[in-house]
């Protein structure tokens, strides 16, 4: 199965713990999709921007775009586009167990790197791109 490279790309900055740039990448690809695909993306997308905001102490739009990415993501079932979205919510769920738990999380929270999510496919790409080559010279 031949996937898009901004979705590779994508997946090498998340994987790097580069959300806004993952982000960033995989909005290109939204953008032309539609269906289940763009719902798929904007979870993607939203997912990282979660990630973002919880390492900057935004609880509140952490929690909110976390709500709305799994969203998002669940009509599309697991697997999709070489995705386990089960595992892959499980995983987003551990890392976001701290802000989820409190209404008032401690202001120090942070997430922990090594219950950040990791994206795997199944199957693996044939070869993974280089993400530079899909971000503006700015980012």
């Amino acid at each position: 199965m031949p996937y898009h490279p901004n979705y590779l790309a994508g997946i090498v900055l998340f994987n790097e713990q580069q959300f806004f740039e993952a982000h960033e990448v995989w909005e290109d690809l939204w953008i032309e999709s539609s269906g289940l695909e763009r719902k798929f993306y904007q979870g993607l997308i939203q997912a990282a921007v979660a990630l973002c905001h919880f390492g900057n102490g935004n609880f509140r739009g952490a929690l909110k775009l976390y709500r709305s990415s799994r969203a998002y993501m669940e009509p599309c079932g697991s697997p999709f586009l070489g995705l386990d979205v089960t595992a892959f919510w499980e995983q987003m769920e551990r890392c976001f167990a701290g802000v989820l738990a409190s209404m008032e999380p401690e202001r120090s929270l942070r997430p922990d790197p090594a219950l950040v999510p990791v994206i795997r496919l199944d199957p693996p790409p044939d070869a993974w791109p280089d993400p530079a080559e899909f971000l503006d010279e700015e980012e």
